[in-house]
């Protein structure tokens, strides 16, 4: 429920933006301020969910997060809202999220209780997530249009109460933590750890790439879908529901894997898919085609950062997770503000569409780098 009223306020904050400005910058800077802090500030972030109770900083994350949604709610529902506003608050989300991705990730592992099941349950993860991504843009589009943006707000207000209770209700063991050490330590010890070892450096590194130049798509949705596809606000929620489509059936195939040897060929095939997809999807102009391309580029995304997950994830030392997974929040969400902040300029000038191609082709390249790199 949660993750459904988030989908809702994505998709009506990049539509309020682009009604406001109709600027595809100004689109690039709201996914920039909204994601930057994750950037900078997921590396202590990680330090400090090796050293604190994860569910509790899970629970806190959530209340903040119900109050951000709340007053875009406020400002939207009374018409006085601006881009600064916006700006303003989805940096405060970004903010938050430095916190609670990371944690999220690391608390996974004192949920299962047997390592074999990982795999699967950050798999099953990737589906509640990509699953909320396809049925909530739908409903974004249709409450847009009905009711506006400002009840897209209010409801991802109210749908928070559902995790809150849901992270209330758990009775899950803590795991006893190490004695602190100064953060700095503890942060280089981290970044040590992880360019040193090899599988997850190429792991992150891949991430790193997509996140940089094949993610930053879903940041011109409202152009393809006013400009290029000569649609509305519902044309956008079926545009973002299309790639929810594939990302449930990918997160779907890999959590119905058994055997989870062999992820750097799932990983990389998945790249591969994922660059087309896009290539493909630059060059559509047509709905049904676009919608179909989408899917595609949804799986293979999707199924790119799960299968990467479920690499780190196994590979990991316990006492170095909240760190390792921060560097992943770093790779996968701290990335994609330098690209969405790159692809609004580009695409100011030289179209939404050949900003997506393009995009597409440098997916497809780290692609086929991350799989040279895995042989060598």
């Amino acid at each position: 429920m949660s993750l459904v009223g988030t989908w809702i306020t994505r998709v009506a904050t990049s539509w309020l933006v682009y009604r406001l400005t109709g600027s595809a910058w100004l689109l690039g800077i709201v996914g920039f301020a909204g994601q930057i802090p994750t950037f900078v500030i997921a590396p202590f972030a990680g330090v400090a969910v090796d050293r604190w109770n994860r569910h509790r900083v899970l629970v806190w994350a959530q209340v903040l997060s119900m109050l951000q949604s709340a007053a875009l709610a406020y400002y939207a529902l009374r018409q006085t809202i601006t881009v600064w506003h916006i700006i303003v608050l989805v940096a405060f989300q970004g903010l938050i999220n430095a916190f609670d991705t990371p944690a999220r990730q690391a608390f996974v592992i004192e949920m299962v209780e047997k390592r074999e099941d990982l795999p699967n349950a950050i798999a099953l993860n990737s589906s509640l997530v990509n699953l909320a991504r396809l049925v909530g843009p739908s409903i974004a589009g249709l409450l847009i249009a009905a009711f506006g943006e400002g009840w897209c707000f209010a409801i991802d207000a109210v749908s928070y109460i559902a995790v809150i209770a849901s992270l209330v209700m758990m009775n899950v063991v803590p795991k006893p933590r190490r004695v602190p050490r100064h953060a700095l330590v503890e942060l280089r010890e981290g970044l040590r750890y992880a360019a040193s070892h090899g599988a997850i450096r190429a792991a992150l590194l891949l991430l790193a790439s997509v996140s940089l130049v094949g993610a930053p798509f879903m940041v011109l949705m409202p152009i393809f879908a006013k400009n290029v596809l000569h649609g509305g606000a519902h044309t956008l929620g079926i545009l973002t529901g299309a790639t929810g489509v594939g990302a449930v059936a990918g997160a779907l195939w890999l959590s119905s894997r058994k055997d989870s040897s062999n992820l750097e060929r799932v990983i990389t095939l998945a790249g591969v898919a994922f660059g087309l997809g896009l290539v493909a999807f630059g060059l559509s102009t047509t709905i049904a085609l676009s919608f179909v391309l989408l899917v595609a580029v949804g799986a293979g995304m999707t199924i790119t950062m799960a299968a990467v997950n479920t690499r780190i994830q196994t590979l990991v030392e316990e006492d170095k997770r909240g760190r390792v997974m921060s560097f992943f929040t770093m790779a996968f969400f701290g990335m994609a503000p330098f690209g969405a902040l790159a692809a609004g300029a580009l695409a100011a000038k030289v179209g939404a569409p050949t900003t997506v191609l393009w995009g597409g082709f440098a997916t497809l390249g780290a692609a086929v780098l991350f799989s040279i790199v895995r042989r060598a």
